[in-house]
């Protein structure tokens, strides 16, 4: 049923992962791929905002990345260093975020699903140009949230950066509270904060599985990858870029980057929005991922 409640968690095999993921809608209507970002599990996509997606026409599939949430963790794999990965060095990286977007596209295998629109916010939109580099025949669109082409180019304020490198917490109602912390300052400062939601993510998030390891090898990934911009510079895909104005972890020109790579697409920078989805903005978001699919 279109707008209905998620389907319960499942995995799939891909590889030699299982990734956690869930459905919204009917899977006769094309389908969407979204995509999350650094340390953040499917849960950060509302399930009001994929209820939505699906109400608009489309077959919707969130998912946790490896090493986040219910999906492998690479727990064999030793932790990059944290100092070293701040000064750049990203030399113990396991992984880089052409892995995160073959995993992506081995979901869709797994789930049957040719192609869909492709759909990522943060690292999620960063992974999601990648699907759409390497795998331009399985990618309908690519809509690129709050994301950069290359780890230089629109880089975090000096509190933004170091709200994101705060112990991790030691249990579920801190991890809620850590949440409010983060989003405190990352977040939109034209839109308020919804803070039971942002905290109940935070908490749910932490009984799914907290791993500050996993989340490194995460961050180093995102710095091992390079510059995509070349490789956008070729895409044949349609694409749509959004981008907040106030946006102080991933600032605005790493959204006009990526416009400006990818001939032909279409920039959004939505004034007062930070590093966040606020609720008053998921119309604008859905009506231009919805147009954009259309003319796709």
């Amino acid at each position: 049923m279109i707008g209905s409640e998620p389907a319960a968690p499942r995995r799939a095999r891909v590889g030699e992962l299982e990734l956690a993921y869930e459905t919204f809608g009917s899977a006769g209507d094309p389908a969407l791929l979204l995509i999350m970002g650094l340390a953040s599990q499917m849960l950060a996509w509302p399930d009001e905002f994929c209820t939505s997606l699906a109400a608009a026409g489309f077959h919707v599939i969130r998912f946790d990345n490896r090493d986040v949430g219910l999906s492998t963790h690479l727990t064999g794999v030793p932790a990059p260093d944290p100092v070293k990965l701040m000064r750049g060095d990203t030399s113990d990286a396991a992984y880089r975020l052409e892995d995160m977007a073959d995993d992506a596209v081995g979901l869709l295998a797994a789930l049957d699903i040719e192609r869909a629109h492709i759909v990522g916010v943060s690292m999620g939109g960063m992974i999601a140009q990648t699907v759409a580099i390497r795998h331009p025949q399985r990618t309908l669109s690519l809509t690129s949230i709050m994301a950069t082409p290359a780890p230089y180019i629109g880089p975090p304020t000096p509190r933004a950066q170091a709200v994101l490198l705060m112990p991790p917490p030691a249990d579920r109602e801190e991890a809620g509270r850590r949440a409010l912390e983060v989003f405190r300052v990352i977040g939109s400062p034209d839109y308020p904060l919804d803070e039971e939601a942002v905290a109940d993510v935070g908490r749910r998030s932490y009984d799914r599985g907290s791993d500050p390891a996993g989340v490194l090898r995460q961050l180093a990934a995102i710095g091992a990858s390079g510059d995509r911009t070349a490789a956008l510079r070729k895409l044949a895909v349609p694409a749509l870029v959004i981008h907040g104005a106030a946006d102080p972890l991933v600032t605005v020109e790493g959204g006009q980057a990526t416009a400006a790579a990818i001939t032909g697409s279409r920039l959004i920078v939505i004034p007062g929005m930070g590093h966040d989805l606020p609720r008053a903005v998921w119309p604008v978001i859905i009506d231009a991922i919805a147009a954009l699919a259309e003319n796709a």
